[in-house]
């Protein structure tokens, strides 16, 4: 069993090794989801969307939110102008999200931009949190 103080050094240790390649432009597992090369549990989809189950939930409801369509946007830190239209977007897909796992009453979105918070996966995703009682502050 790992010690939560273990579990973090090793989600801070990944992140800054994602780091290293977040603008090379190369695939990431996001990608190759989108491209259905790698299967998910996908709760909801559009033209310019995609959500699907995280596969290590925080939460008993735990989606991310991704665009298809990376055009530079590897964290919310890169975002340009031209990206306020996908933002407003996977905001609402969210909403969409929250509706259709029945979490209305209550629930979180969570972005994380760089390595000093965790980001994992270098194409700008959302966290979408719920199914329980959340606590503040968050972390």
């Amino acid at each position: 069993v790992l010690s939560s103080a273990s579990a973090t050094s090793d989600e801070e240790a990944a992140a800054k090794a994602a780091a290293v390649n977040a603008d090379t432009g190369a695939p990431t597992i996001f990608d190759k989801i989108i491209s259905k090369e790698i299967p998910a549990n996908i709760v909801y989809e559009d033209e310019a969307v995609l959500a699907f189950r995280d596969i290590s939930p925080k939460a008993p409801v735990h989606v991310l939110v991704i665009p298809k369509s990376r055009d530079g946007l590897t964290e919310l830190g890169k975002a340009e102008k031209r990206h306020e239209e996908i933002l407003g977007r996977l905001l609402y897909a969210a909403n969409i999200v929250a509706e259709k796992e029945g979490i209305t009453e209550g629930f979180r979105v969570v972005i994380n931009s760089g390595p000093s918070a965790c980001q994992s996966v270098y194409h700008l995703h959302l966290h979408v949190l719920g199914g329980r009682q959340m606590k503040w502050p968050p972390g």
